[in-house]
């Protein structure tokens, strides 16, 4: 019974999100320089490294990447830091 309750929280979180495209790096800067004054929310995660997340939104998509290393965005880009990220998995 507690696995069918958990089961539909995820499915209900993963409605209210919408639909999370998971791209790498460089995919997510071109999507970024697609768009004048794109907005792109980014936190960091790690406990012996560091390691940054970043997610924006382009043609009714959200696009999520992590990197190892922190992105530099096109000027004009308006970034938001976040405690933290969360993407249904």
């Amino acid at each position: 019974m507690a696995a069918t309750a958990a089961a539909a929280a995820a499915m209900q979180a993963l409605k209210a999100s919408g639909v999370i495209v998971h791209v790498e790096p460089q995919e997510i800067l071109r999507v970024v320089s697609q768009q004048s004054g794109a907005l792109v929310v980014r936190s960091t995660f790690g406990i012996l490294s560091t390691h940054y997340s970043y997610i924006t939104s382009y043609k009714g998509l959200a696009f999520y990447a992590t990197s190892p290393t922190p992105l530099e965005f096109p000027a004009g880009t308006e970034l938001i830091d976040a405690k933290s990220i969360w993407v249904p998995g």
